[in-house]
């Protein structure tokens, strides 16, 4: 495991109980409706926790922030809405692609993991 990044398991728990507690934040701010303050947080922290996790994490970091932003800020009472595969879509892409941009550019002491190959054995030839 490469210190630093965080696998998918627990990257994925710790964005299922982040992208709740960031429903109720928004819920007491009076920002639980659809709109754009609501989708830029939820992308903001995709991206901030995207920065300490594997680039794998990417989805799944996304789909937790779009089933809270979708269920507890657009529609609100927890109830997930549909308003067709383009607008939805486009609201996963935003959040799943601002987690990988996040994993891909990193943070501070977040590298990706490098592989070392061993060559004793070619040198032996």
């Amino acid at each position: 495991m490469t210190p630093g990044r965080l696998p998918v398991a627990p990257a994925a728990a710790l964005a299922l109980s982040g992208a709740a507690a960031l429903a109720a934040v928004l819920a007491l701010l009076g920002e639980a409706r659809g709109g754009w303050f609501g989708l830029a947080a939820y992308a903001a922290g995709c991206w901030a926790l995207g920065a300490r996790s594997r680039p794998g994490a990417a989805p799944f970091l996304g789909l937790a922030a779009w089933l809270f932003h979708n269920g507890c800020t657009e529609h609100r009472y927890a109830v997930l809405g549909w308003d067709g595969w383009l607008p939805e879509s486009g609201r996963f892409v935003l959040l799943a692609g601002a987690a990988l941009l996040g994993a891909l550019l990193g943070g501070p002491g977040a590298e990706l993991p490098v592989r070392k190959i061993g060559t004793r054995l070619l040198r032996r030839l």
